[in-house]
């Protein structure tokens, strides 16, 4: 038997194709084949946490690519999954709070007539779709969708093991509210909360920071912080757990982990929401700014430098289509127009964000 050496760029090419892409038209280092390698990897190894996943896909990839993709990289896709319903992440209480991610069922949404969202996963490496059917499936950043004749599409998803999933239910909003109600019902649970207890590598986000720049919002506790911030807390094993602390003079008195609303919902999404009305009722609202794509076509691009939780994240990629990062901004949508003016009011109503209009060019 003759051996012949296998190259990291011909390794790649095979995984890619493995994965059911296109080695010719994505690279493994692409968001579409990170992507696929964690619901490949999911689809063996879930129920897990989520640093465990993305640990097994960095240690699979990386001697592909070398450090050109990072394990932030890997778990910010990974967020990504979650909030758009690939996977479903839950917290289990084992005598230590734990987050553990469970397969989404195969399942398809329609964001127009004739035009499918993808979601779930398949247990043991299972392809979605596995027939001639799958070469029609589009793969965008996270995203996959598939155009098939508005009559026939339904029922041809169906004969596959797909099930439909109604628009509202899958954005699956909370209630609109003011700004100041949503505060104070985490107010008031944290009246009723237990003693923080002895708390280390505490990092809390800053509210009076810029609401333009995420990152540089979170800093560890200071003697002078006294009121209710969100938060974030290692542990042991897996992700930091998502939390609202009660500080008073810089030390934590009282705690509640989140999710406290809904079991199914991340922590970080009503962390996120919460945070978001914290900055509306100072005055400081996170901001939206909407600008021309520049390109030809009837599309807008939003422009986002705070995360968004994922009711509102599901909601746009049924409106519009996620562009990962842009120069100056966490992250950005585009918007067909005839679906900005609404998509903009319903972040309005439910984030409390400001619109900016970006002048033309920029």
């Amino acid at each position: 038997m003759l051996l012949t050496q296998l190259t990291a760029e011909t390794a790649a090419s095979a995984a890619i194709e493995t994965l059911g892409l296109d080695p010719s038209a994505v690279d493994l280092t692409s968001t579409e084949a990170l992507a696929a390698s964690l619901r490949r990897a999911a689809s063996f190894m879930c129920p897990t946490s989520p640093g465990r996943l993305v640990d097994s896909v960095q240690g699979a990839v990386q001697p592909l690519t070398g450090s050109s993709v990072t394990r932030a990289d890997i778990a910010e896709i990974l967020e990504q999954l979650v909030g758009s319903g690939d996977m479903l992440e839950l917290r289990h209480d084992n005598g230590r709070s734990t987050r553990l991610l469970y397969l989404a069922p195969p399942s398809f949404i329609e964001r127009e007539p004739g035009h499918y969202l993808l979601l779930g996963i398949r247990p043991f490496g299972a392809l979605l779709i596995d027939d001639e059917l799958a070469d029609s499936i589009d793969y965008e950043g996270q995203t996959r969708s598939i155009r098939l004749d508005p009559v026939e599409g339904p029922g041809e998803l169906r004969e596959r093991g797909l099930r439909h999933v109604a628009k509202d239910r899958w954005v699956s909003r909370p209630a609109v509210e003011a700004p100041i109600d949503l505060i104070d019902g985490y107010r008031g649970r944290l009246d009723v909360a237990g003693a923080a207890g002895e708390l280390e590598g505490i990092q809390l986000l800053d509210p009076t920071t810029s609401v333009r720049y995420y990152t540089g919002r979170w800093r560890t506790p200071g003697p002078g912080d006294t009121g209710d911030f969100v938060a974030r807390r290692p542990q042991a094993y897996g992700a930091d757990l998502w939390c609202l602390i009660r500080f008073e003079a810089g030390a934590p008195k009282r705690l509640i982990e989140l999710p406290v609303k809904d079991p199914v919902v991340p922590g970080r999404d009503e962390a996120w929401r919460y945070q978001a009305a914290v900055d509306a009722a100072r005055g400081v609202p996170q901001r939206l700014r909407r600008r021309a794509s520049g390109t030809p076509g009837d599309d807008l691009i939003f422009d986002f430098f705070s995360p968004l939780p994922g009711f509102a994240e599901r909601y746009l990629q049924l409106a519009g289509m996620a562009l990962g990062k842009t120069p100056g901004t966490l992250f950005s949508f585009r918007v067909p127009v005839g679906a900005s003016d609404k998509a903009a009011k319903f972040l309005a109503d439910m984030l409390w964000m400001a619109i900016e209009e970006a002048p033309s060019g920029v």
